[in-house]
């Protein structure tokens, strides 16, 4: 009996924990991602229409309309499809976070 309180326990603390995560990552999905060769604003990570003008980021990174990205310290890149911007200036590929390309 007691094996089975504490495995209901654990199963239960596991779920509400993966629960609660999942919720965290897709409220914070806030920015830009290129899709199909065209900037797209994302919000709750999900696309919620076209970027049709340029943006600055919290940490001084500039994003263009056409997926040009320039940083603080002059570096410049492009975005290529799945590749997101959040709005903190952290780049994203697929889920992952990235290091910016020098």
């Amino acid at each position: 009996m007691k094996t089975h309180r504490v495995a209901t326990f654990v199963a239960i603390a596991f779920l509400s924990i993966s629960l609660f995560a999942s919720g965290l990552s897709a409220a914070g999905m806030d920015g830009v991602m290129m899709k199909d060769g065209k900037m797209m604003m994302m919000k709750d990570g999900k696309a919620s229409g076209p970027m049709d003008h340029d943006m600055s980021m919290s940490d001084g990174t500039k994003v263009m309309a056409d997926g040009m990205v320039k940083m603080k310290d002059g570096k410049e890149m492009h975005m290529k499809d799945g590749m997101m911007m959040m709005m903190d200036g952290k780049m994203m590929e697929g889920s992952k976070a990235m290091e910016m390309q020098k």
